[in-house]
């Protein structure tokens, strides 16, 4: 197999990339040059934004394009008109977030969905990754597999919500734990979404598909346990009511990184029904060995990961932690 990486040097499109070589196929990778790929690919470097950005692919020929583009929709517009006929599958890699908010547990590929165009500029995430999914559809058609992830956690992730979580248990003592231990998780290990991916692609599947784990794959405690254990910081968890995270002003997601009060939120994140990608051969690995990897990369990296710039980093502060907790 001959694959075409869109985008292959961080987080998703590296786990991608590194999957591919792993099964001996040929993989260039076409970037903008501000991060390395892995080693045993072929580099082809461009802006997409850019005007002439794509002349690098003018010439070449690929089993497979997978787009992990999050950006203004034009831009899958552009790469895959340009590559329709050269390549035989489209995985466009896009996002749960493409439903109409709110929408109850349980939907699945046939949810609705927020309006996009693939003619559009930016104008926000979902919006965003609709337009993109719309682009693909129109250039490869039934080629065109639409990858609708969730929460994406992992060795190489660079939003920093994992490794949030694991250097606050590093620390130890007193730490916040949101809402209550059972609480159900929705996520992919990003290995186990790049593997899914190349092989759904392989197998000639297409259109959307929900590629996050079973709804309670993994709770809040499970996940917070499996930190402290990793890490080894002997954190002391003091289970704390949403309520009253709520009263305090801390925001869920950014300031609490993962965690989402029961409620219609949660419902939208951590809901969704995935029977399809798991009949498609989705397997999740257990969130301990998810946490224990990515708490091995972060070592690596001396404990800071890396973070992206259209990302936000806003975090609980140390004050505000002490502060719930009555310290």
């Amino acid at each position: 197999m001959k694959l075409l990486m869109l985008g292959g040097t961080e987080f998703v499109g590296r786990a991608i990339t590194e999957d591919a070589l792993d099964r001996g196929w040929e993989v260039t990778v076409f970037h903008r040059g501000h991060h390395a790929p892995p080693p045993g690919t072929k580099a082809l470097h461009g802006d997409r934004t850019a005007p002439g950005g794509l002349d690098a692919l003018a010439e070449g020929e690929w089993d497979l394009v997978v787009d992990t583009w999050g950006g203004a929709p034009t831009a899958v517009r552009d790469s895959a008109r340009l590559l329709a006929g050269r390549t035989g599958r489209y995985a466009y890699m896009s996002s749960r977030s493409v439903y109409t908010y709110p929408a109850p547990a349980g939907l699945a590929e046939d949810g609705p969905l927020v309006e996009g165009s693939p003619d559009a500029d930016t104008v926000a995430y979902a919006q965003d990754k609709r337009g993109g999914e719309m682009a693909a559809v129109e250039a490869f058609g039934d080629r065109a597999l639409l990858v609708r992830a969730g929460l994406i956690i992992g060795p190489y992730e660079n939003v920093g919500r994992l490794p949030w979580w694991l250097n606050r248990t590093a620390r130890g003592g007193p730490t916040l734990a949101p809402g209550r231990p059972g609480l159900p998780l929705q996520y992919v290990d990003v290995r186990d979404l790049a593997h899914w991916t190349l092989d759904a692609a392989e197998a000639g599947h297409g259109g959307p598909y929900n590629v996050v784990s079973p709804t309670g794959h993994a709770t809040m405690g499970g996940l917070l346990a499996a930190c402290a254990a990793v890490t080894g910081g002997g954190a002391e968890f003091h289970w704390t009511g949403q309520d009253r995270i709520e009263e305090a002003g801390v925001e869920p997601w950014t300031e609490l990184p993962i965690w989402l009060p029961e409620g219609e939120m949660h419902d939208f994140m951590f809901g969704g029904d995935v029977t399809k990608a798991l009949a498609a051969g989705l397997k999740c690995r257990p969130v301990e060995e998810t946490v224990a990897d990515t708490w091995t990369w972060l070592q690596g990296l001396g404990g800071v990961a890396p973070q992206r710039s259209d990302r936000p980093s806003k975090r609980i502060s140390p004050e505000q932690e002490a502060a719930l907790l009555g310290l």
